[in-house]
């Protein structure tokens, strides 16, 4: 029997084959997930810590919190940074890449709002410019 090689994990081991080109199609392969845009609202809204995001109101089961958090890091859309080695704990925060989703999530709210029944929010804090801003 030969041998298999191994490859290396690239990004695109973390999404979905493209099914086209289509800036939408690529989009949806990345964020077009039940949790995704949830996750990366509450990181927004300044949550940073795994136990204050599972403590959303649409209660995304902690196996999917983790696996969502792994994979935006992969996807360079949130960072994690290590607040404690004993036991080890990190907090997440959004990318520039992350951060350009305010105004997708902004148009999504107003939507909402619109035509699906959504209530108006608290308001979204600013954009933050770095640590310890």
């Amino acid at each position: 029997m030969p041998e298999m090689k191994k490859t290396p994990r690239t990004r695109a081991a973390t999404v979905a084959p493209r099914r086209s080109r289509c800036p939408v199609s690529c989009t949806l392969d990345v964020l077009g997930d039940r949790w995704t845009l949830l996750v990366v609202r509450d990181l927004i809204r300044g949550k940073r810590r795994f136990a204050e995001l599972v403590e959303s109101p649409e209660r995304i089961p902690t196996n999917i919190l983790a696996d969502r958090l792994k994979r935006l890091v992969s996807l360079g859309v949130i960072q994690s940074r290590r607040y404690s080695d004993h036991p080890p704990r990190v907090e997440y925060q959004l990318t520039a890449k992350g951060e350009d989703l305010r105004p997708v999530l902004r148009a999504m709210v107003d939507w909402g709002i619109k035509h699906a029944g959504g209530r108006v929010p608290p308001p979204i804090p600013p954009r933050s410019t770095g640590p310890g801003d």
